[in-house]
């Protein structure tokens, strides 16, 4: 009895520091405590939850709530268990140095399901205890872990997880059994969990793609994501910084277009740059045994081609009328650190720190060597493409097209670059006496014709035959129109002259502004000249060359002699040797 007297006194002084606390707050609200997660000691604070004195508290407690149900008569038995409780979180807390607040919660969340399942919890820290790895996602994910006990038991006691994970001591295991996570008749899998927890779990992407494509910058991308869709081929991609933001999109557009033939594509960009740690984690949950296409190119080719990569100023004008300058609308590139040329010394002040510029032997040492076929870009030219795709499909089994349309699929040369936004000519019909129904302004597109198929553009109509008799001196140049808006467009001839007017002065200017563009542009021979001229940066290139090109080397030296340039710059190391 003297006990419950002393729970009594403390509850009535706890209700009376409460009340005063309340009444000081509301005159002097910035003496409110913050909240218990927000303090640095709130893990310290969880742990206090799993002390004997606590623990012994809490049994109080409830025996003071319950006494008129007789909660005092069950006191020595409530102890006992308690006692017995605090041992098991001790040997728990004393073996596994993982444990964090979020593990804590946890436990606390499920304490009894853990008490239920402890000795088979404890079996399987005891069995992983040297794989670090699936310890740290287990305690990571320890509330899933708890309440999915019974199916995530069965998949780490499995021999297909020992197999696929622990023997090789994979750096990223799952937690559930990909297996049945691809089976929509599970409880669990891919469909009915969210890709955050999936990229938590180390969940593996969905496994309905076919193969992966990976590909450096520079090496001929866009022109093979072309070819891959004309063969109604479904790119799983996402371009971004984050591995996790990459990983979630793709994993959805698995999940969205489950009877696609499905690829999941990979460009190491140099200017959205992804840290190989980073990198590391994604690739990893990439399916090893899947067939690998890597597109390849001589690497001094492709600083040739990052010399002379424009990029788009921020202040261009995408949207033009009939009014506005045309040498104001043609402003709209630059080179590295606003160079108005492209030069040789960006070879030592950008590129040689472009970390990702080459990581061709760190990407493919995450899959299995004899499922990688390296594709180099000579392959795809136009005049080589078709040869090559059929060869791709006997491996592949994608879709085969025509010849015909493997013809005029150069997309970054200097006119693709300069219009990869597209522009877009505004004008008023209100100028011209036309009566409109939808909107006052007729939109027309300024592309090319591979951007054209690349970007899907549909409901579009191309007016090249209705504005120009003659050819234009670009032959991919392309002028399209909404299909809505074309009939405002093709029985006016004062609009249809005015316009025609513009664009005329417009191709005209820029023909001029490439010509001159043109005859600045680097070549591979001046790259090589260059760096025979800076000993140093050529010997830091080389040692690059050396780490990155090793497993081609190894098993498709053919490739590698194929490189006319990459051979003039080895011989001349040699010579500096």
């Amino acid at each position: 009895m003297a006990l419950f007297k002393k729970l009594y006194k403390i509850k009535k002084q706890h209700k009376k520091e409460q009340k005063i606390y309340q009444q000081t707050i509301q005159v002097f609200p910035q003496l409110k405590y913050p909240s218990l997660e927000a303090c640095s000691d709130y893990e310290q604070a969880l742990r206090y939850k799993f002390h004997l004195s606590y623990m012994l508290g809490e049994v109080l407690i409830k025996a003071y709530q319950t006494w008129y149900t007789g909660g005092g008569f069950k006191l020595k038995n409530n102890i006992k268990k308690a006692n017995k409780e605090f041992q098991i979180f001790r040997e728990i807390f004393k073996e596994f140095d993982q444990i964090n607040s979020s593990i804590l919660e946890g436990l606390i969340d499920n304490k009894q399901l853990f008490l239920k399942e402890f000795s088979r919890i404890k079996n399987i820290l005891k069995i992983h205890q040297d794989y670090k790895a699936i310890l740290d996602n287990i305690f990571h994910n320890f509330n899933y872990f708890i309440q999915n006990f019974d199916l995530i038991e069965e998949w780490l006691l499995s021999d297909d997880f020992k197999e696929r994970y622990k023997k090789e001591n994979h750096p990223y295991p799952s937690l559930l059994d990909p297996k049945k996570l691809n089976d929509k008749n599970e409880k669990i899998n891919y469909h009915n969990i969210p890709a955050e927890l999936a990229w938590e779990m180390n969940l593996p992407l969905p496994d309905n793609y076919e193969f992966v494509w990976l590909s450096s910058a520079l090496s001929g991308h866009a022109a093979m994501t072309m070819y891959l869709e004309l063969c109604e081929v479904n790119i799983c991609k996402y371009i971004h910084h984050n591995p996790f933001i990459i990983y979630s999109n793709i994993f959805m557009q698995l999940l969205n277009n489950p009877l696609k033939y499905n690829v999941i594509a990979y460009t190491d960009y140099t200017h959205v740059y992804v840290s190989r740690g980073d990198l590391k984690r994604f690739l990893n949950l990439l399916n090893k045994n899947k067939p690998v296409l890597y597109l390849v190119r001589d690497p001094i080719s492709r600083l040739k081609t990052g010399l002379n990569h424009i990029n788009l100023k921020a202040n261009r004008l995408d949207r033009f009328d009939l009014d506005t300058p045309i040498e104001r609308v043609l402003d709209r590139e630059t080179y590295y650190f606003e160079s108005p040329l492209p030069t040789c010394d960006h070879i030592k002040t950008y590129w040689i720190y472009a970390e990702s510029f080459f990581r061709l032997n760190f990407l493919t040492q995450f899959f299995k060597i004899e499922k990688i076929t390296y594709l180099d870009m000579a392959s795809i030219k136009p005049e080589y493409a078709y040869h090559t795709f059929s060869q791709l499909n006997a491996l592949y089994h994608f879709r085969q097209i025509s010849k015909n349309l493997f013809h005029n699929t150069v997309v970054y040369d200097m006119l693709g670059a300069f219009l990869s936004i597209p522009l877009i000519l505004c004008v008023d019909l209100e100028n011209f006496g036309v009566n409109y129904a939808d909107g006052k302004i007729i939109e027309i597109l300024i592309t090319t014709r591979q951007f054209f198929k690349l970007h899907k553009i549909n409901n579009y109509k191309k007016i090249n035959p209705v504005l120009f008799k003659d050819n234009l001196p670009f032959e991919n140049l392309i002028f399209c129109i909404p299909k809505e808006q074309f009939v405002y467009l093709e029985n006016n001839l004062t609009l249809i002259k005015c316009i025609q007017s513009y664009l005329e002065e417009f191709i005209s200017k820029m023909k001029v502004k490439f010509d001159l563009k043109a005859k600045c542009l680097i070549c591979e021979n001046q790259i090589l000249a260059y760096l025979k001229n800076n000993q140093t940066l050529m010997r830091q290139w080389k040692k690059i060359f050396d780490q990155e090109l090793i497993c081609i080397k190894q098993h498709h030296p053919n490739i590698v002699a194929s490189w006319k340039y990459y051979q003039e710059f080895e011989k001349m190391c040699k010579e500096l040797d």
